[in-house]
């Protein structure tokens, strides 16, 4: 059995594209190149805020040992605490 090819046998050759080059006035304007831009609202730096956890539980359980020993019933903490409470909701 002989198997032959179709046709003449020729190498590949690599195809390479060459970019082209815009030919630009030498007084044209430049146009600066696009940038993306983000604002955030101030209700996502709000929301971050709230996030971000900031919980000593060190201060936690010394706060929760005096309310149990009946030590951390103090107006002027109470009204210490609620003002911070309100700060931070309002800032």
């Amino acid at each position: 059995m002989n198997v032959s090819g179709v046709g003449p046998n020729s190498p590949v050759q690599k195809i390479v594209s060459q970019p082209v080059q815009k030919q630009v006035p030498a007084d044209a304007p430049r146009q600066l190149p696009v940038t993306d831009k983000l604002e955030l609202s101030g209700m996502s730096h709000l929301l971050r805020t709230l996030k971000q956890n900031d919980i000593r539980p060190e201060k936690v359980a010394a706060i929760r040992a005096q309310i149990q020993a009946g030590t951390y019933e103090d107006d002027a903490k109470l009204d210490a605490a609620i003002d911070r409470l309100l700060n931070d909701l309002i800032d």
